[in-house]
């Protein structure tokens, strides 16, 4: 038995249609794809969106042109047709109560009648289905377009201004859409002003700040009452379809901006409010985590309000996501340090071994940190510069943090003359122990003063205690005090500091009274 060649190639009975080369694959992108070849002028090509397949080849050639213009003059004239409110799903809209094939494209009063233009689903040639003006609404154009005039308040104007036209719009509505921009960037601020006046009228008796935390949200809410208003005057002014549709997404991606921004005021009012009410303890802490908290939050409100704005656009986003995902990859490979960066300024936040303000020792360098940022972590040196350690290297960095220490260490090794006698050397070590346990705010501990060691020239002790304090001030002046007082009792027992013994090869040097007044006095 002979197989058919379908049956004996199983593959290609299961192979996908061909994708419509006009992009005819669901109402919106159907009706875009129309308008944009009538506003290049290819009508020839835009009757190829209008059903035609009950006319001859002769016929089709004869009114396809004519019949796309038509349409265009009447959309274009529509001002409440919208390309968004079109489904852009291949199946079309299900809810709208039509056929499952058949979609509405516009709705129009002629009389006491209506006249509804209507976009249906049709098989095509080489497989697969794409959307088609019906027959029915052809038929219609004719008449409504008849009825497409001037208004009365384009009569008034001069014809120069209507009959001039880019993009397929009247200068005047150009005209009309730059002078409303411009009065609502001030008729708009003034409202927004006195509307936020208002409410701070209401709430300052709660708090003498409101004002300020209020004003904050001036420019979002500015930027939000114009958008409305130009959305609403849009319809009034018209314009072509195409260009509506462009200015309507631009609005769209101004709204969810704005409302992105003024999410990220509230952010920082409420990050302030937290930073406000914590204790000067607590405050430290804040000083590093809310500053990160106020960053990640505001990158994560603007990528949500692009991608939602992506999404009204008629972009899928699990597409996006998914393209980011395998793109991410790549990105993450080529951006691996400001990555490391990154977590490193988590980890180094997270695990808290400084905080701004603190005075920290990493590798060879003192200084305090400024800022813990999202890339580098920037710290003041004592000689005032600045410097910046990518947060990658300052995390794996052994930190000493010297600002938490709860009390300083005074050590000294004191070497006394190799010519004092142990009587001097036990009144030298007794004294200072006495001098160390008299001192309120000295911790001297059970053994302060050790006798460690003899040495060829000198008697070494080594005096350990702590200092009940935790600024670094007090300790120097301490300290001090006590070098000064130990000096004392050294030359109270007669004794004095041991100094190195410079030796010469030349016996006459040796023999100098230059040289005697090097050496240390023997016993």
């Amino acid at each position: 038995m002979q197989l058919s060649p379908v049956a004996a190639n199983p593959t290609a009975a299961a192979a996908p249609p061909a994708a419509d080369p006009l992009g005819r694959t669901s109402p919106r992108s159907t009706m875009l794809a129309f308008l944009e070849a009538c506003r290049a002028g290819n009508y020839s090509v835009a009757a190829h969106f209008l059903d035609l397949r009950d006319k001859s080849a002769l016929d089709r050639a004869k009114m396809g042109s004519g019949l796309a213009l038509q349409l265009q003059d009447i959309l274009d004239h529509s001002p409440d047709f919208d390309l968004e409110q079109l489904s852009d799903s291949p199946a079309g809209d299900l809810s709208d109560g039509l056929s499952p094939d058949v979609d509405t494209i516009e709705t129009y009063g002629v009389g006491k009648t209506e006249i509804t233009l209507t976009i249906h689903r049709v098989a095509g040639k080489n497989g697969g289905e794409h959307w088609l003006v019906t027959p029915e609404s052809l038929s219609r154009l004719p008449e409504l377009h008849a009825l497409m005039v001037e208004t009365p308040f384009e009569r008034k104007l001069p014809s120069q201004l209507v009959t001039t036209k880019f993009l397929d719009t009247s200068l005047w509505q150009w005209m009309a859409y730059l002078l409303l921009a411009g009065l609502l960037l001030v008729l708009s601020r003034l409202f927004s002003r006195w509307v936020l006046a208002a409410v701070n009228a209401v709430l300052s008796l709660l708090s003498k700040s409101e004002w300020k935390a209020l004003h904050e949200f001036a420019r979002p809410i500015w930027l939000l009452l114009s958008i409305i208003v130009f959305r609403a005057a849009l319809e009034a002014i018209g314009g072509s379809v195409l260009v509506r549709l462009f200015i309507t997404r631009a609005l769209m991606f101004l709204f969810f901006l704005s409302l992105a921004w003024l999410a990220a005021d509230l952010v920082d009012v409420f990050a302030g409010r937290i930073r406000s009410r914590l204790s000067p303890r607590q405050r430290a802490v804040s000083y590093s985590v809310i500053p990160l908290f106020q960053r990640v939050a505001k990158i994560a409100l603007f990528a949500f309000a692009a991608l939602v704005t992506l999404s009204h656009w008629g972009y899928n986003t699990n597409t996006l996501l998914a393209g980011l995902g395998v793109g991410g990859l790549a990105v993450a490979l080529a951006a691996q340090k400001t990555i490391e960066n990154l977590f490193g300024g988590i980890s180094v936040i997270s695990d808290r071994p400084v905080l701004v303000g603190d005075v920290c020792q990493f590798g060879t360098q003192v200084g305090t940190v400024e800022d813990i940022g999202l890339r580098s972590t920037r710290i003041r040196t004592p000689g005032r510069t600045l410097v910046c350690v990518p947060n990658a290297q300052f995390s794996t960095m052994t930190l000493e943090n010297l600002s938490a220490r709860d009390r300083f260490w005074f050590h000294q090794t004191l070497k006394l003359r190799g010519d004092a006698n142990t009587a001097q050397i036990r009144q030298v070590m007794e004294g200072i122990e006495s001098l160390l346990r008299e001192q309120a705010n000295v911790d001297a501990g059970t053994l302060p003063v050790q006798f460690t060691a003899i040495g060829n020239y000198a008697f070494e002790l080594r005096i350990s205690a702590y200092m009940n304090t935790m600024n670094e001030d007090d300790f120097n002046r301490m300290q001090s005090d006590l070098l000064m007082r130990i000096l004392e009792i050294v030359e109270a027992a007669g004794t004095g500091i041991a100094v190195p013994v410079q030796e010469s090869l030349n016996p006459r040097m040796a023999a100098s009274p230059a040289s005697d007044s090097t050496a240390p006095a023997q016993g």
